[in-house]
């Protein structure tokens, strides 16, 4: 890391929730203004869903399942978190044993599917089309 990334990390300090800096404007992380701009906010998305993807590859390493399948797995601990994502133990014993119907189903049968019902219809529709 460079010179100057560590003097400004040491001068700004860092906070991951968001503060008032000394001028009473909404700052976040080492002295980031918020709002975020769309740029900002694409690299963030894009940094952690890269975390999220090598956690729940790590923790489902022996998971043989389709590339669709992947990116809903990804996509739903993006949403929950990867510990989240692994409380859906009965979906994962259906992927295990390739079965995306009856893992489609045990999205459905959930506190998940009841909180955020339009965006699991869209992921539950994606596995069962792997069927």
């Amino acid at each position: 890391m460079s010179k100057l990334i560590e003097d400004i990390k040491t001068e700004e300090g860092f906070k991951g929730r968001e503060y008032l800096d000394s001028l009473g404007k909404p700052t976040i992380g080492f002295g980031t203004l918020l709002p975020l701009d769309k740029k900002e906010a694409e690299l963030l998305l894009e940094y952690r869903l890269n975390k999220f993807k090598s956690e729940v590859k790590s923790s489902l390493y022996d998971l043989d399942a389709p590339d669709e399948v992947w990116d809903i797995l990804y996509h739903m601990a993006y949403q929950l978190g990867t510990k989240g994502l692994l409380q859906f133990k009965l979906m994962i014993k259906a992927l295990r044993n390739k079965d995306y119907i009856r893992a489609s189903k045990e999205l459905k049968d959930s506190l998940w599917y009841r909180q955020t019902p339009n965006r699991a219809k869209r992921l539950i529709k994606r596995m069962e089309s792997v069927a």
